[in-house]
């Protein structure tokens, strides 16, 4: 992003950053809006900001093996772009219960409120992704499309999946807010906004770079579809108090 006095400071961590301290401070507005004690909820959010890191890096990681396995000490590199959302849900949500059990925090007005914190995350998140070039679009010549590059300098007019996906946590945020209100039961703005995200991904993962040729189907495709299939399956069995 830029030099100063000898320190770089690389786009993707830089704006990773920004988005996580917007996002915990979402959701302590969130807390208070929700009653939930915003303390507690500030040091439950700080704490399982770790494994939620650990985990998205750790499914990326997983799902480009074949470029980690022959440079291992990248893995851990702050400096490159490189996490897989689903990967830091999936390790914090379940890491989260004996945590929130501890702090004497309610389980599903707790994530309701933390999806304030992920959908801002992302929107700063995946601008950080179009600076370094990561999760960048496919090439293609059609109108609908920007001059951008990829996470190896290269510079093509591209689908700006980063900007189509940042867009998408907008309108999830506007919704949250708009509807949080008027949600039957504790958790199911945890439910709907993850189903939501799900579903968008499902079209923008196909719009990917990373693509391989004559790919239809991913591990993002099917983890989307598994986060739809339980979110559907949690809001029927729950259904209105």
């Amino acid at each position: 992003m830029f030099t100063w006095r000898g320190f770089t400071v690389h786009s993707y961590p830089a704006m990773q950053y920004v988005g996580l301290v917007a996002g915990v401070f979402a959701a302590n507005a969130a807390a208070y809006s929700a009653n939930i004690d915003p303390f507690r909820t500030f040091v439950a959010t700080c704490i399982l900001l770790f494994p939620a890191l650990a985990g998205a890096r750790l499914l990326f990681v997983a799902s480009h093996w074949s470029v980690y396995r022959q440079n291992r000490s990248r893995i851990w590199n702050r400096n490159e772009g490189g996490a897989g959302q689903y990967g830091g849900l999936l390790l914090a949500v379940p890491l989260s219960v004996p945590l929130l059990h501890a702090l004497d925090l309610p389980f599903g007005p707790f994530w309701d409120v933390s999806m304030f914190t992920i959908l801002v995350g992302m929107i700063f998140t995946r601008v950080g992704c179009l600076l370094n070039g990561c999760c960048g679009g496919r090439a293609t010549t059609s109108w609908f499309s920007m001059y951008l590059p990829d996470v190896r300098g290269v510079w093509e007019r591209r689908i700006p999946t980063q900007l189509l996906e940042a867009a998408w946590a907008v309108i999830l945020l506007a919704a949250a807010i708009a509807i949080w209100p008027h949600l039957p039961f504790p958790g199911a703005l945890l439910l709907l906004v993850s189903s939501g995200y799900a579903g968008g991904r499902l079209v923008l993962e196909s719009t990917r770079a990373s693509m391989r040729h004559g790919e239809r189907f991913t591990l993002h495709h099917a983890v989307s579809l598994l986060i739809i299939a339980l979110s559907v399956a949690a809001i029927t069995i729950r259904g209105p108090e």
